[in-house]
């Protein structure tokens, strides 16, 4: 913590005007040494990452809260280094420590009944492993591009407290991080070892799954991946209700609260085996209920090939805003897949399960019920835009939650100029994303390029605010035509893969063409904030010009506007290059032939902490 801090704070006192450069931290810089990352943008040429393939093996018995579970992790070792050991992660441990999600819990947490590797029994000691990495040590080590087997026998119960799993109602469960998992192994800090304490979010890697989840007669399961046998688990008509809403754009009630009653939804055995399979993809989730009302459609993602994809909602019947899921789903998945990022969505279906969280996971959701039908499809489109950050391009949320939350608050404002218009967009995005930011102190300001667990002041602004605006800044500075280019060139070198900050910067350069290396030192490595000011104001034989004064720091776009004598007003356009040559002073020029009465910079979304000293009056 004291060295990133001391690390911006020097970066920031050694700021000079056409001189920034994208100072690498030595773990970083050593990657890009030694080839796996390039200042081309593109992954280097001796680029690796591991990778899993997971069997897993459930069964749930609500309402009793238990999870019991076996699973067959084939591990693929891909980098040049000789592992000894594997670090690995235990989220669901993150119950015991408390965290935002209550006090810790001592008798939470997994409780790992077998391992073995390389089918010999291994030693693990439930009482040493409480935390959510647990380091295994191998009696052979696992050579550069071999595998490992390891199988895993382990149960635990699920948290009672609303938060990102757990126990929904008596008969609902939401099972997320349900699995032992080994971490991610990379080319820059080799061993994820962060903890998680419930605040910041994870890291995995791309893996295939194939998960079997066992519950009694009655109960639906839904989850990450495609049901490989709906016609032994589901009654006929549901079966061939969920086949018609797959080519349908209207919404299907699949299952309903009078199928439940009348036992008309699942098989009728004992139990059912539900068969989940997904392929590259970076978590697996699972919701689990017997009354939830099951909505679904289907929306065309691809207009080349007319690929559709399955929007699906499970709920409880008695909330308004989960009736309006599937249409939701339906709008964003299309919307984002043609405009903005612009790249089809990339699985087969997506499901949104009610229940506390406001929680991404691939192909699943986890939304809390609102009373409010807009802030509900806001929320449920920021969870949507996660599809793209991190589960497209595989970032490390737990270290530069920007990369991810920075990217789904920009998603979430652009999606939004389409539902409610520029003025309800932009007053719920200054609201919500900006004002309580900008209008605090900012004395204390941590760089966003500041690893997530280093903030020390305001992490939600550094991981979700910030950053968007930055985003949004060079949306404005490129044009919509240059910066979809630069984005689509980032998002292609990096789909599948684990980019860091400095792949994104050197992505856009490339893509757009530009040296932008002052803009994101500007707004990166820098504690800067917005605040800019009219200092003075001249007449000239041209019109006037203003000498703009760059307080806060950050380079952004603004308005000038004037209004005449005549009482008439003009508006003129800065976008952030204005400040490429020199952060912290401007002079704009403003070419006129009328008087004018007033000046104003208006900032729009960049909202200025201090506009008391943004406006000019004529004597």
């Amino acid at each position: 913590m004291l060295r990133s801090f001391i690390f911006s704070t020097v970066l920031f006192l050694g700021f000079q005007a056409g001189a920034q450069t994208l100072i690498m931290p030595p773990e970083i810089q050593k990657a890009y040494d030694n080839g796996t990352r390039s200042l081309s943008g593109k992954p280097g040429k001796k680029y690796w990452e591991n990778r899993g393939r997971y069997t897993i093996s459930l069964t749930v018995t609500p309402p009793d809260n238990s999870i019991r579970g076996v699973e067959q992790i084939t591990y693929f070792n891909n980098s040049p280094d000789t592992l000894r050991s594997l670090n690995m992660k235990l989220i669901v441990n993150v119950h015991r420590g408390g965290g935002r999600r209550g006090p810790a819990d001592t008798s939470a947490g997994i409780k790992v009944d077998e391992i073995m590797i390389r089918g010999v029994k291994t030693a693990w000691d439930n009482n040493e492993a409480i935390t959510t990495n647990q380091m295994v040590n191998l009696s052979d080590a696992l050579m550069p591009h071999d595998s490992i087997k390891l199988d895993i026998a382990w149960h635990y119960n699920l948290s009672r407290r609303p938060g990102r799993d757990g126990v929904i109602d008596s008969t609902s469960f939401y099972i997320a991080y349900f699995y032992p998992r080994v971490s991610v192994y990379d080319d820059y800090r080799g061993w994820d070892t962060q903890p998680h304490t419930g605040a910041l979010e994870f890291y995995n890697d791309f893996n295939d799954y194939n998960v079997d989840v066992t519950v009694p007669k009655d109960f639906m399961v839904w989850a990450t991946g495609t049901l490989q046998n709906p016609s032994e688990v589901l009654q006929p008509d549901v079966s061939e209700r969920l086949k018609q809403s797959m080519t349908s754009d209207s919404t299907i009630h699949v299952a309903t609260l009078q199928d439940w009653a009348g036992k008309k939804v699942t098989a009728q055995n004992a139990s059912n085996t539900w068969k989940w399979a997904a392929t590259n993809v970076s978590d697996i989730a699972i919701g689990i209920s017997d009354h939830y009302d099951w909505d679904a459609a289907s929306v065309v993602v691809d207009n080349k090939t007319q690929r559709r994809v399955s929007m699906q909602a499970a709920f409880a019947d008695s909330s308004e805003d989960f009736h309006h899921s599937v249409q939701f789903g339906r709008y964003s998945l299309a919307w984002f897949s043609t405009h903005w990022p612009g790249i089809a969505y990339p699985y087969p279906k997506s499901n949104v399960f009610q229940g506390f969280a406001d929680m991404e996971y691939p192909m699943m959701i986890n939304d809390s019920h609102s009373d409010d039908l807009v802030f509900a499809e806001l929320v449920q489109d920021h969870e949507q835009a996660h599809t793209y950050f991190p589960f497209y391009m595989g970032t490390n949320e737990s270290r530069y939650a920007f990369m991810d939350e920075g990217w789904a608050t920009t998603l979430e404002y652009l999606i939004g100029l389409s539902e409610k218009g520029q003025e309800s967009a932009d007053k719920f995005y200054k609201s919500f994303r900006v004002n309580g930011w900008t209008h605090s102190s900012h004395d204390k300001e941590n760089p966003i390029i500041t690893p997530s667990p280093d903030v020390t002041f305001g992490a939600g602004n550094n991981a979700y605010g910030k950053p968007s605006l930055s985003y949004l800044a060079l949306k404005e500075l490129l044009g919509d035509k240059l910066f979809r280019k630069a984005l689509h060139n980032y998002m292609n070198n990096w789909n599948g893969k684990h980019p860091i900050p400095w792949d994104y910067f050197y992505s856009m350069e490339k893509g757009s063409g530009k040296n932008l290396d002052w803009f994101f030192y500007n707004w990166f490595f820098t504690p800067g904030y917005i605040d800019l000011a009219l200092a003075k104001v001249d007449k000239t034989a041209k019109g006037y010009v203003l000498d703009i004064k760059n307080i806060g720091g950050f380079a952004v776009p603004f308005d000038v506007i004037a209004t005449y004598d005549d009482g008439s007003n003009e508006s003129f356009h800065q976008t952030p290059m204005v400040w490429e040559r020199d952060q912290k002073e401007i002079a704009v020029n403003i070419k006129t032939g009328k008087v004018i009465k007033t000046l104003k910079l208006e900032g729009g979304i960049f909202v200025d902490a201090n506009e008391k000293d943004n406006t000019w009056t004529a004597n």
